[in-house]
């Protein structure tokens, strides 16, 4: 429901009285997968404003009569710019209201929640965040593909695959094609054909394994496995949609068996 003319306000609050926004991860998909915090502070608000990477498994555990807002971004297509959103969100708290911001993964690794903050602490308005379990850790469980693992990887890093406005990605290519940490890439999905190239010029062996996962921890989980120096070629091939998430690293290698089973039979098993 995004008709803002339709948004109730809390009634016998005195004017001007503030509302609050709460920055809440809704992790990556599997409500099971939700924080306490999380569900009980979205089922209390007045209003939920998601993104896309929101699970519909997620909104199912909302009222019924729960007024939403949908700002989800597309690539290449914002329905609702970043600014507008960050407006949308004071407007809605010096409404009274209390506005249940909605976003996938952790709103504090690229969700954007620091800028959303930064809008309603400028604005006077109170906010706070909700942590959640990020698409890293929800695709590194469901695939046991461990992000560390002693003798293969000795740190993680997660890096941005797109930037904002479709600007040149401008990555440490050289700090991140080491072998010996893990690198996952988030939103990477357009821009993967460069970023295996540039890892790979920078010294990243091309035949390093790569899981690219779409949809990690619902129904909808596809999985894909190949070599650096193939990894872009075949998730275009495999017609992969976003949200996809990349894990570069000697730690593929060691994915559930059951996983790997699951995904030769081109089906994944959920518990």
């Amino acid at each position: 429901m995004n008709d803002l003319s339709q948004l109730r306000t809390p009634s016998g609050l005195p004017e001007g009285t503030l509302g609050r926004v709460h920055l809440i991860g809704a992790g990556p998909g599997d409500p099971d997968l939700l924080t306490l915090r999380a569900l009980r502070l979205m089922r209390a608000a007045d209003v939920v404003v998601y993104d896309r990477l929101v699970s519909p498994e997620i909104l199912a555990l909302l009222p019924g009569a729960m007024q939403r807002i949908d700002v989800g971004k597309l690539p290449q297509h914002h329905k609702v710019p970043q600014d507008e959103i960050n407006a949308l969100l004071v407007r809605l708290a010096r409404q009274g209201l209390t506005v249940a911001r909605l976003k996938g993964g952790d709103p504090l690794i690229f969700g954007r929640g620091s800028e959303e903050a930064a809008a309603c602490r400028d604005a006077g308005v109170p906010c706070d965040y909700t942590p959640g379990i990020t698409s890293a850790q929800g695709a590194a469980a469901s695939t046991g593909v461990p992000l560390t693992h002693r003798g293969l990887a000795t740190g993680v890093r997660y890096v941005t695959g797109h930037r904002a406005k479709d600007a040149a990605l401008d990555l440490d290519w050289h700090s991140l094609a080491s072998a010996e940490t893990t690198l996952v890439v988030y939103m990477g999905v357009a821009n993967m054909t460069e970023i295996a190239a540039q890892l790979m010029a920078h010294g990243m062996p091309a035949d390093l394994p790569v899981l690219a996962v779409a949809h990690a921890t619902t129904p909808r989980e596809t999985r894909l496995r190949a070599r650096l120096r193939h990894i872009a070629a075949d998730v275009i091939r495999a017609g992969m949609q976003a949200p996809v998430l990349f894990i570069i690293g000697h730690v593929v290698s060691l994915a559930d068996p059951a996983a790997l089973a699951a995904e030769a039979a081109g089906q994944v098993a959920h518990a």
